[in-house]
């Protein structure tokens, strides 16, 4: 009787992640310890204390994307500067920038509208170095990874920027307390600039590339962005791009809002809520990150907008008081909102790396991400402007509330049906259909305990 084979391995098990990278996922930790608290709730909420209106947290939370358009014209610099020094200049000026924010909550002898105008326009100077200096991080890490292992790379790295970002989250949440104090404030900025800056010791160890001699040599030549955004795959990505961040641009913000200002909560819960979404963006390593390279970008993320549905249609409820605002729904919901973000996120650049050409590397990734960026920061301050303009809209409809944060959700709502559609024409071939994704999911993984688990009729 002949030997039993083994199974074949598939390519991701046979490659390993080069050995630097390990560098590059310490980076990402300690950059996530710093980055939340400017970017996300806590600034949110400080904005809030400042008597912020929603149009102008949803410019807070627009204007990082919406600052990455300066990788255009930063792109034809890459060439010549190096992807490394490129992103490590960039970053250093944003540690500097967090420490100014710093000083801002100590100046309790400006009025509080001139304070926020200072957050505004330090906030500006902090995406501004972000925007342009981003530009050389994907064409790195991309030439940095090979391609078998580059699902699992993006895995890792999320499970990494999740774990810290929770961390941070919830050392903010019991610094602030319920009714935090403007020292409060800037203990955090403080903390967030320290770990910024401990993350550039990591960004300076990881390996660096040398960049493609066609980058280096035609900086200076006309770049065909018509035709590169014309390139067929590339441009169906570029229009989930469009629909994708549209629907979630405004969500983190204005859920963020909701519960501070609808359901009542002070600070401190707000952030211990909204810790939940950093536990569903680490369990994402768990549930696909293993399977993304062999599974494919396409289903995970048709996947992911049909999640995003039921988490919108959640928050729709309650913001219709149908459903009450209990700790347990809230929880669900934000680990939902993370566990789907972190897996969009995930298959977004994976297939933007596997259909990318060599030759324009640099050029297309900033196209790339200029195009999602751009509507992820137009999209807070749309959604702010329509939820300020229907202040006073409070209908009852068959005991469902119809105000400006329900008519919110479900506009949201169709804006992820559009975006399920358009992931549904994705080009991958390799990619595997949504009934092996799902049937990966709920029997052949080990989550099929789940399933096992659920009561039967």
């Amino acid at each position: 009787m002949p030997p039993l084979s083994a199974p074949a391995a598939s390519p991701s098990d046979t490659v390993r992640l080069p050995t630097g990278l390990n560098q590059a996922l310490l980076f990402a930790t300690f950059n996530a310890l710093s980055f939340p608290i400017v970017v996300g709730s806590p600034m949110i909420l400080y904005a809030k204390t400042l008597g912020a209106s929603a149009t102008v947290l949803g410019i807070i939370a627009g204007m990082m994307p919406l600052l990455v358009i300066f990788q255009i014209p930063a792109a034809s610099h890459v060439g010549r500067v190096g992807y490394k020094r490129f992103v490590y200049a960039g970053w250093g000026l944003r540690v500097v920038f967090i420490a100014a924010l710093g000083v801002v909550p100590l100046l309790g002898a400006l009025e509080a509208t001139a304070r926020l105008a200072l957050v505004l326009l330090v906030l500006f100077a902090f995406n501004l170095s972000r925007g342009i200096s981003s530009c050389a991080w994907l064409p790195w890490i991309t030439a940095l990874v090979p391609e078998g292992v580059r699902g699992r790379y993006l895995a890792r790295d999320a499970a990494c920027v999740n774990l810290g970002s929770f961390v941070v989250i919830v050392l903010a949440a019991f610094a602030l307390g319920d009714q935090p104090a403007a020292w409060q404030f800037t203990g955090l900025f403080i903390f967030s600039a320290a770990m910024g800056g401990l993350s550039l010791v990591f960004l300076k160890r990881i390996p660096d590339v040398e960049v493609p001699v066609e980058a280096r040599r035609n900086a200076s030549e006309p770049v065909p962005w018509l035709a590169i955004s014309q390139h067929p795959p590339f441009r169906k990505l570029l229009r989930v791009n469009v629909a994708w961040p549209l629907a979630a641009g405004g969500l983190g913000a204005f859920t963020t809002a909701w519960l501070k200002t609808e359901a009542g909560l002070g600070e401190g819960q707000v952030l211990l809520v909204s810790s939940a979404a950093y536990l569903g963006g680490l369990s994402s390593l768990w549930l696909l990150g293993p399977r993304l390279d062999r599974l494919g970008s396409r289903p995970v993320m048709m996947f992911c907008m049909a999640v995003w549905l039921v988490i919108v249609g959640g928050w729709g409820a309650l913001a219709g008081r149908v459903l009450q605002p209990t700790i347990p729904v809230l929880l669900g919901l934000q680990f939902l909102m993370g566990l789907a973000a972190a897996l969009v996120n995930m298959a977004n650049v994976r297939l933007a790396m596997a259909i990318i050409p060599p030759m324009g590397r640099d050029h297309f990734f900033a196209l790339f991400s200029v195009v999602g960026s751009l509507v992820m920061g137009l999209s807070p301050i749309l959604w702010g402007v329509l939820i300020d303009g229907f202040r006073g809209l409070d209908l009852t409809w068959h005991g469902f509330a119809l105000n400006r944060y329900s008519l919110f959700f479900a506009l949201t709502a169709v804006a992820f049906l559009a975006a399920f559609a358009l992931c549904a024409r994705l080009e991958e071939p390799k990619a595997a259909s949504m009934e092996a994704l799902l049937r990966e999911i709920l029997i052949e993984s080990p989550q099929r305990v789940w399933v096992r688990l659920w009561p039967r009729a």
